[in-house]
């Protein structure tokens, strides 16, 4: 067995085909969605575990998902914050969908579980400041 964690990106020409469930059944792959935001006429995002039974199964299935125009990442990233940075606004805890990023009451602050983080980079484009950030994971970030 092969397995990932990817994040994958859909343009909004391709989030109502059924591309993950053929990656069952065209290449026998296995998948456990870990977090999901896909609307209509708009861009999705999966965070998914994608389990093959063998690495030339699995490479076939993400060929197969960049040919659908889907972007493909893995997920051996993580997201950071920088302190400096950030004004603790909060504007991140209202798209983050695990809880990750909360609101510590009364003090205001913003605390960042990275523990219960997803990478699924909804915070990125929410945050003002531009104080969360996505680098490989275990390599400092911020200096």
């Amino acid at each position: 067995m092969y397995s990932k964690i990817l994040i994958l990106r859909f343009p909004q020409t391709s989030v109502q085909k059924p591309i993950v469930c053929n990656l069952c059944k065209d290449y026998g792959l296995i998948f456990n969605i870990l977090n999901a935001t896909v609307l209509p006429r708009k861009e999705g995002v999966m965070v998914l575990e994608l389990t093959g039974p063998t690495r030339k199964k699995f490479k076939e299935g993400v060929q197969y998902l960049e040919n659908q125009g889907v972007e493909v990442k893995n997920a051996a990233q993580e997201v950071k914050r920088d302190p400096k940075r950030c004004t603790h606004c909060g504007a991140c805890t209202a798209v983050c969908p695990t809880g990750a990023l909360s609101v510590i009451r009364p003090e205001m602050r913003v605390n960042y579980d990275q523990e219960k983080c997803s990478v699924c980079e909804l915070c990125i484009p929410a945050c003002p400041t531009r104080a969360m950030r996505v680098s490989p994971k275990n390599t400092p970030f911020f200096e």
